[in-house]
């Protein structure tokens, strides 16, 4: 190191004109330092290089660092993109900015028909059978402990904290595997993935037993409702972080979206321009997860890391992730034909 610090102190220039650390050209129109040593060049280049680079791409991923950017929720036209060889197509990323409303968001688009895909859900840590503890779980750890690819949070739970492994209780339904893990709400809706492969947002009073059902996880109210925004959530103009899902028309797409909020970049969104969000995205119908300190969104990247992709904000501290009850998440399975 004191080698190189000798070697750059002895260089001589021609031009005594200060840089601009910008690009690095001098701040006048004057010629550029002429005979700069060869170890001073290879730093800056070496500079350039890891400042452009840092500045793009996160270290751990292959993931953009910056957010495509629409001037509106209308104008939002997703780029899906792969985060990891192991989902390869089957679960692509967007991470997107609108400038009117102020919003950041996270979005994933998963293919409901590929076979190697299965749906994951949990009442809470160790809350996967019947009669089991309800314990309190980061939406990282979720993914992490279950191998998934990408998880996020869902119905609404008390009480509230950062800490795992308390007791929770749920507000809604939840099944896994064919097993009623909480039962419904009577005033809220639930998405449901049915054993013959198609899933619907419907409301919890409806769901009587497991029958037909493979997975459920409650939520709040639906909010797009055949791509519209329902009238229920135009009414709310609350500005919150937001966790949502929606299905294609078709049923092929599940769409899994979170929305920062409660901090300078992103305001937090209403119900209606969460649904707006989720139509814009390719979703025909949508429903609004607990949101709040609760939104996290989960994905496990190429390197085997699992990292929140959005800001959670739970105590209003940035960064500070809630422990929550009920998740949902999708995993890729290996030697499915």
């Amino acid at each position: 190191m004191s080698e190189i610090i000798a070697c750059c102190s002895n260089s001589q220039t021609t031009n005594k004109k200060p840089l601009n650390p910008r690009s690095l050209e001098p701040l006048s129109s004057e010629p550029r330092v002429t005979n700069l040593k060869p170890c001073l060049k290879n730093l800056i280049l070496l500079a350039i290089f890891i400042l452009t680079s840092c500045a793009t791409v996160r270290q751990h991923d292959s993931v953009q660092e910056k957010p495509a950017i629409a001037e509106t929720i209308q104008d939002i036209r997703p780029v899906w993109q792969s985060f990891s060889p192991e989902a390869k197509e089957t679960i692509v990323y967007f991470y997107g900015k609108t400038i009117q409303p102020r919003l950041e968001y996270h979005a994933l688009r998963i293919d409901l028909l590929a076979p190697q895909l299965r749906i994951v859900a949990a009442a809470g840590k160790h809350g996967d059978k019947p009669g089991t503890s309800v314990l309190s779980t980061k939406v990282t750890s979720f993914v992490l402990d279950n191998n998934l690819i990408a998880g996020i949070n869902a119905l609404p739970f008390d009480p509230v904290s950062d800490k795992e492994g308390e007791y929770r209780s749920n507000s809604g339904i939840v099944i896994s595997d064919g097993y009623v893990l909480s039962g419904p709400h009577p005033s809220f809706d639930a998405l449901v993935f049915y054993n013959n492969g198609t899933a619907a947002i419907i409301p919890q009073s409806k769901i009587i037993s497991a029958v037909n059902i493979d997975h459920a996880v409650g939520g709040f109210y639906q909010i797009l409702i055949s791509g519209e925004a329902s009238a229920r959530s135009i009414e709310n103009n609350s500005r919150h972080p937001r966790s949502a899902a929606g299905i294609s028309g078709s049923g092929q797409y599940l769409y899994l979206l979170v929305i920062d909020g409660r901090r300078p970049g992103s305001a937090g969104s209403t119900e209606a321009e969460t649904a707006m969000i989720l139509k814009q995205l390719g979703a025909y119908n949508g429903i609004n997860f607990d949101g709040g300190g609760s939104s996290c969104l989960a994905l496990r990247f190429a390197d085997g890391k699992v990292k929140a992709v959005n800001i959670p904000v739970h105590n209003n501290i940035h960064g500070n992730e809630r422990a929550v009850a009920g998740c949902i998440g999708v995993k890729i399975m290996t030697n499915v034909e």
